[in-house]
């Protein structure tokens, strides 16, 4: 008896065909097993022949929206009010008015109020407590951090080599250059002498060239005869 004290509201279901109430031991891909709550028997229900109908998911018309079926049961659980007679229509009408009167009567009949009594019965019976199973958290996974390709991985593993080799490339080079600077210096400086001599020796070779004697003869041709006529001594002015 103790193991039924334990059951969860969650887990007991009608069965359509058959009276009463039944936990839900396990479920099959034909049908299910359930364990009956009056003679605690256990047997194995077909799904061809029978539908299941978890209590949990159960609603019940009222003159307003639709409720749960263990707002009706919390209800009768609350009320003072002694359990109708099944077997009397009138009776359970009027104990439903007095505890639950938004139930819209011209919808649910009077074998829905019967079997309200008896669920409510059997529930009270096997000490289950009537209430709505809590929705599961959901567990916040970590983000992925997203699957590089092989190529990126390639890249990311040779990366630090590859700077590494950067850097001593960077640092022969500086090496070279330093090296190679002061040996520049002495080749211009050896260069500069023999550059001065070939510059001298082309300066002399230019002076020492004679103009052309066509041109020299002809000025000194017309300097002699212009000078032979400024010799002349000027004549005495005719008087009058």
């Amino acid at each position: 008896m103790g193991y039924f004290r334990n059951m969860e509201y969650n887990k007991i279901i009608a069965v359509t065909g058959l009276p009463g109430l039944y936990e839900l031991v396990s479920s099959k891909s034909d049908g299910a097993i359930v364990r009956s709550l009056d003679d605690k028997t256990t047997r194995f229900v077909s799904s061809r022949i029978h539908n299941f109908s978890h209590l949990e998911s159960i609603e019940v018309y009222t003159v307003r929206d639709n409720v749960n079926l263990v707002d009706i049961l919390k209800a009768m659980e609350a009320s003072a009010n002694k359990l109708p007679d099944e077997k009397d229509a009138a009776d359970l009408k009027n104990y439903f008015t007095k505890v639950y009167p938004d139930l819209d009567f011209s919808r649910v009949y009077s074998s829905d109020l019967k079997k309200m009594v008896k669920w409510f019965a059997v529930l009270k019976s096997n000490n289950i407590e009537i209430k709505l199973s809590e929705p599961e958290e959901e567990e916040v996974e970590p983000p992925v951090e997203p699957v590089a390709p092989a190529a990126d991985k390639k890249a990311k593993a040779e990366a630090p080599a590859k700077k590494k080799e950067e850097k001593v490339k960077a640092a022969e080079k500086t090496v070279t250059e330093k090296a190679e600077k002061p040996a520049a210096g002495k080749k211009v400086a050896a260069e500069a002498p023999a550059k001065k001599a070939a510059a001298s020796a082309r300066s002399e070779s230019t002076s020492g060239k004679s103009e052309p004697k066509g041109k020299t003869g002809k000025t000194e041709k017309t300097k002699t005869a212009a000078s032979s006529k400024s010799d002349k001594p000027k004549k005495p002015a005719k008087k009058k």
